[in-house]
């Protein structure tokens, strides 16, 4: 079994670091939910329960408490300093007061969650942090109710682009993401039904690239590949890098570009129970 990609204990490092100032670093983050939420607009859904999976400080909850004032949210993130962050205010806890939504330290491919135990799974920004998306994905399946909604977002192959092109060191300097056709098998691989993906491109712009990388951080939006340089990287090497992207300048800005991929699917009906056996519905005639 491979090893994996990603460095998941290097993800959690850079999430807790950034956890205290979260809110002031995670525009994009809060950018792309306000667009995913915009698409809940065509969607007839009255979920019970919702399930945010890299939830982060919780920045989805309110629209999402808003659009579904009846609704269950429960928040699922890697990093506890992220979720300890967006806890209740100390005074409502020692009065015995309602402590906010139920939020839990946990891996987005193992949910502590029963089996269609959800009505709606959301996850913004998440997959690109995993080894294998279609482990979540999968785990997403299990947990929602027949008839219930995964709704996600994610970043696509076009992300940070620029970044890795001025780089020639061999080294990783971005995450590694997932193409949006891919995504949408993984999705038929898990049995959802009727898969809607599409994608758009947004295209920040930096005075300079230690602004950009400055913002990553802040994020914890910085490279958390295994194959990433784990010492300094050389003077030479930051020379040229800079000099590199520098030809990219236009109008006195450099570009970011970031590729953001939006997904959308359905639990249908099984097919087959667990040990096989096909399941036929009868309908009965109409009036009786």
């Amino acid at each position: 079994m491979s090893a994996g990609f990603v460095d998941r204990h290097q993800v959690a490092r850079r999430f807790a670091r950034a956890a205290a100032d979260y809110e002031r670093n995670d525009f994009l983050v809060r950018e792309i939910d306000r667009r995913m939420q915009e698409r809940l607009d065509y969607v007839s859904l009255r979920p019970r329960r919702i399930v945010d999976l890299g939830c982060a400080r919780g920045g989805s909850q309110p629209g999402l408490a808003a659009r579904y004032p009846d609704a269950e949210w429960l928040g699922l993130d890697l990093a506890p300093a992220m979720l300890r962050g967006a806890a209740a205010p100390s005074w409502r806890r020692w009065f015995g007061l309602d402590q906010g939504p139920l939020r839990i330290a946990a891996e987005a491919t193992q949910l502590p969650l029963a089996a269609q135990s959800a009505d709606l799974v959301w996850s913004n920004l998440l997959l690109h942090w995993l080894d294998d998306p279609l482990q979540a994905l999968a785990e997403a399946h299990r947990v929602l109710e027949t008839d219930g909604l995964l709704m996600f977002s994610t970043l696509g192959p076009d992300t940070l682009r620029e970044l890795r092109a001025a780089f020639a060191d061999g080294y990783a300097h971005t995450q590694r993401f997932t193409d949006m056709h891919d995504l949408g098998d993984m999705l038929l691989a898990c049995g959802f039904a009727d898969p809607v993906m599409d994608m758009e491109v947004i295209t920040l712009t930096y005075d300079d690239l230690d602004r950009l990388f400055a913002d990553l951080r802040a994020a914890g939006s910085s490279c958390a590949m295994k194959a990433r340089r784990h010492g300094l990287t050389s003077r030479h090497c930051w020379q040229a890098a800079r000099a590199a992207y520098e030809t990219l300048r236009r109008d006195g800005k450099l570009p970011a570009t970031f590729e953001v991929i939006y997904g959308h699917a359905w639990k249908a009906a099984p097919k087959q129970l667990a040990d096989g056996r096909s399941v036929i519905r009868f309908s009965p005639p109409p009036g009786k």
